[in-house]
């Protein structure tokens, strides 16, 4: 489990994050969401260790991730935007660098390459980006972490990889891991992340789960206009309405919708 209490970061004198506080719980894959220079890499490098909070405390398992104590960071994995190519081939840059993870598999890395299509004797300078990023996303699955830090994965992925990507999170990752995806293509993820996360500048808006979102929020997707919509959007074959759900009606998240409702009425969501 991961808790975060009153956490605030700058850069210099710009303020990124502020006042952040939430709890990340076991068994779940997060979608972090959120505009342009929100944080969203910023909050996954601070759950991570890499930079510490100027402000408030972060604690997984126990443990303050800045403190970058071995057992905690062979229990994490970050697969950041920026990717390395290093002149080796994908086989050895992972029996060289799985070394150092205790739960990583050889076997789980060549299933994925396998199923990624993608070669694991290619040397990974001489691979295209969409194939050196299939490459990090196996090695990251293969660590079999208990959490891991996904910023942008299916940047740069073709649609058959992409939906390779989902079915290999949902097919190698522990059952008891946390994972955190920060995405700007929620159609990529929008079947396998839930809870979802929605960071403002410097504030989180929104931290639920699909089924508590669809308790509080009703998603119309017919043809008659509401007048109590709060946000509408026409989408082939008809429109996407999103209301307050009164009745207790059921209906099916859009989170492309959600976002943008959120971001138009920030006040109304955060009282909900």
């Amino acid at each position: 489990m991961i808790n975060l209490k009153d956490i605030k970061f700058s850069y210099g004198e710009n303020t990124v994050l502020q006042n952040i506080s939430m709890t990340l719980k076991e068994g779940r894959i997060y979608g972090l969401l959120g505009e342009n220079g929100v944080g969203k890499t910023t909050l996954l490098t601070l759950m991570c260790g890499l930079k510490k909070p100027d402000k408030g405390q972060i604690s997984t398992d126990g443990w303050d991730p800045y403190d970058r104590d071995p057992d905690f960071l062979s229990q994490q994995y970050y697969l950041g935007d920026d990717l390395a190519a290093p002149n080796m081939k994908a086989s050895d840059f992972a029996a060289n660098y799985g070394s150092f993870r205790p739960d990583f598999s050889m076997d789980t890395f060549a299933s994925i390459m396998k199923e990624f299509e993608t070669d694991i004797t290619q040397k990974m300078n001489c691979m295209s980006y969409g194939q050196l990023k299939k490459t990090h996303v196996a090695f990251a699955l293969a660590c079999r972490t208990k959490y891991l830090f996904m910023d942008e994965p299916t940047n740069g992925l073709d649609i058959p990889s992409k939906s390779q990507f989902r079915k290999a999170v949902m097919k190698y990752t522990r059952e008891d891991s946390t994972i955190v995806i920060s995405t700007h293509q929620v159609r990529d993820l929008e079947n396998i992340i839930d809870p979802i996360i929605i960071l403002d500048s410097k504030e989180v808006l929104l931290n639920a789960g699909l089924e508590e979102i669809a308790a509080r929020l009703f998603f119309d997707y017919s043809n008659t206009p509401r007048p109590d919509a709060l946000y509408c959007e026409m989408i082939p074959g008809g429109s996407i309405q999103v209301c307050m759900n009164t009745d207790s009606q059921e209906s099916k998240v859009n989170i492309e919708a959600l976002f943008n409702t959120v971001h138009r009425h920030k006040s109304i969501i955060k009282n909900l």
